[in-house]
């Protein structure tokens, strides 16, 4: 443990208390610090700490009352970038090439995303290509132009630049000025190392070998459905020829149900629960841990670890005096300064705690005529459909489930999410039900399940499949089925 290492700094700090993080963070940093003592990566302190006096000596705040003033990163960023470029695996190469960072509004993730951008940009690394993608340009546009401010408001800019400009008495250039930072119609360009930056906005068809170095998902909570979930994968599966290649994504929470915010955080959470195979992958979730404290300053600071700083307690204070007085303005507080999105992102359960649930198969013959509910959570191409209920039987509760999955899916299925569904399907909890999409064959399954007479059978048919329904039914047997 030697002077200026970020990660262990920060690890003691919410340790001893100094630093207030939710349960995700925690999570997180003793993860890292697990990994490293068991040497399953290792951590490059002068390659972290290069990056962090590079940043902090080229990059500028561009606007609000600190600009044009140098940025001074505060002990969770420094540890932040300590972790996406100091740690790397056996070769020394980066060990996570995934990072999301998902924290509270003003609390400077644009800064941190262009920041790492500027200093992609600028680096000595020969074709460096760096891509801000957003769902439309003018989204796009603000950590793209924020790197060219920030280019631009650099003092060695500036002096490179006139040094450049010089002339002789024939008015030609002296020098080449390849290696000047330059503005152009579609891009930002260094010639003499033929690095770009190139903003986009969302066509996942005319992305495909844009190859980068850096890719920034920019408020990915805001990019909606299947178009962001193409455009996220195809930047990802274009830094395959990278070693060194960053998928960075920052983020607040958001609205959008569905879409890669949720895909990030479900996978997040699992990997940080033990519950995922990942290794590139690394997740920085600023979340606050108990909803019924969101006015709570104490509780706050968890998804907002710049209160005090780029975002004042006083401003807070307002925010939280408005929020308490509309029930509109309470439910934006949660999500973009608490951090939570009211949906079932999260993995909240370990897998220790559903192993307690689990036990000897349960013959539903027994039940029969017993009072129970019923879930069924539908899908049909990406997502685990489910059947599940829940049986009350002599002051007893019990759970019969069964999940299904199209037969062609698994295999990717198991590569992406890690889970051995092979295994699950040998141990009869789930069932391959079409081919392509999850078919009709399910209801098979939960007419077994559950009893229904003919007219409710062709309701709830009718409203699952061509509605897309998701509901509760609670009902009670009749005695002579």
């Amino acid at each position: 443990m030697t002077k200026d290492n970020y990660i262990y700094s920060y690890y003691q700090g919410i340790k001893n208390g100094k630093y207030t993080v939710g349960r995700w963070i925690e999570l997180l940093y003793e993860y890292i610090i697990k990994g490293l003592e068991e040497k399953r990566f290792f951590f490059d302190q002068k390659k972290a700490n290069e990056v962090i006096e590079w940043i902090e000596s080229h990059c500028f705040h561009t606007e609000g009352p600190l600009a044009p003033g140098p940025l001074k990163l505060e002990p969770w960023q420094k540890a932040f970038y300590s972790c996406v470029y100091g740690l790397v695996d056996e070769a020394g190469r980066r060990q996570f090439r995934e990072v999301v960072l998902v924290v509270g509004r003003k609390n400077g993730k644009t800064k941190i995303a262009s920041a790492a951008g500027d200093y992609e940009f600028r680096s000595p690394e020969f074709g460096s290509r760096v891509f801000c993608l957003a769902p439309k340009l003018d989204q796009a546009d603000l950590v793209y132009n924020d790197i060219w401010m920030m280019v631009t408001l650099d003092p060695e800019y500036q002096e490179l630049k006139e040094r450049l400009s010089e002339k002789d008495e024939h008015n030609k250039k002296l020098y080449d000025d390849a290696e000047l930072p330059r503005h152009r119609m579609s891009d930002l360009a260094i010639p003499g190392t033929n690095s770009t930056v190139k903003k986009i906005a969302f066509s996942a068809k005319k992305s495909d070998g844009f190859n980068p170095s850096l890719a920034i998902c920019d408020e990915v909570a805001s990019w909606e459905g299947d178009a962001g979930l193409k455009q996220y994968e195809v930047m990802k599966s274009g830094m395959g020829a990278r070693p060194e290649g960053l998928l960075l994504s920052c983020t607040t929470s958001g609205y959008i149900n569905d879409s890669i915010y949720d895909e990030l955080l479900r996978r997040s959470t699992r990997f940080l629960l033990g519950d995922s195979k990942e290794t590139k992958l690394l997740p920085f979730l600023y979340m606050i841990d108990d909803v019924d404290k969101w006015n709570d300053i104490n509780e706050l600071r968890k998804a907002n670890p710049n209160l005090g700083s780029s975002v004042s307690i006083d401003y807070m204070l307002e925010e939280i005096a408005v929020a308490e007085g509309s029930l509109s303005k309470r439910a934006e507080f949660i999500t973009k300064y608490c951090n939570l999105k009211q949906n079932s992102s999260l993995a909240w359960l370990e897998s220790k705690i559903i192993d307690k649930t689990t036990g000897e198969p349960l013959d539903p013959e027994q039940f029969r005529g017993c009072y129970c509910v019923g879930g069924f959570d539908l899908s049909r191409t990406t997502d685990l459909t489910a059947a599940c209920v829940v049986i009350e039987k002599d002051g007893e509760l019990y759970v019969l489930a069964k999940f299904f999955l199209p037969a062609e899916r698994i295999e990717d299925a198991t590569a992406a999410d890690g889970v051995p569904y092979n295994i699950y399907i040998q141990r009869g909890l789930l069932t391959p039900s079409g081919s392509n999409i999850v078919d009709r064959s399910v209801m098979t399954v939960i007419r077994r399940l559950i009893w229904f007479n003919k007219w409710r059978l062709t309701a709830f048919i009718w409203m699952t499949f061509f509605k897309g329904s998701i509901f509760i039914l609670s009902y009670r047997r009749p005695k002579d089925f």
